[in-house]
């Protein structure tokens, strides 16, 4: 089992959760800001089974983007969302 900790950019986030509850996979909303753009984001932690961890990545590929955002005059590339899976020994539901 993996905890999915995906910050996601806000443009993106209804697309995604949308496509998590179709796929059956429950997730938990967290409100969210960068720090370099002080742009909205927004975190999900997702808890899953090891055989939906692909499903879960082949979603957030097909919906989330890297754009370019100008700062200070330069235009940088940013992404879309940024996954990190953690390893779960175990999970409680009380």
């Amino acid at each position: 089992m993996k905890l999915i900790i995906a910050i996601i950019q806000d443009q993106y986030i209804e697309r995604v959760l949308a496509r998590l509850v179709e796929a059956r996979i429950t997730v938990t909303k967290l409100s969210s800001s960068g720090g370099f753009f002080k742009s909205g984001n927004t975190t999900l932690l997702i808890g899953v089974i090891d055989e939906k961890i692909e499903l879960v990545d082949q979603i957030m590929k097909e919906v989330c983007h890297k754009n370019l955002v100008e700062k200070d005059e330069e235009k940088i590339e940013v992404s879309g969302a940024s996954l990190f899976f953690v390893d779960v020994n175990k999970c409680l539901s009380i």
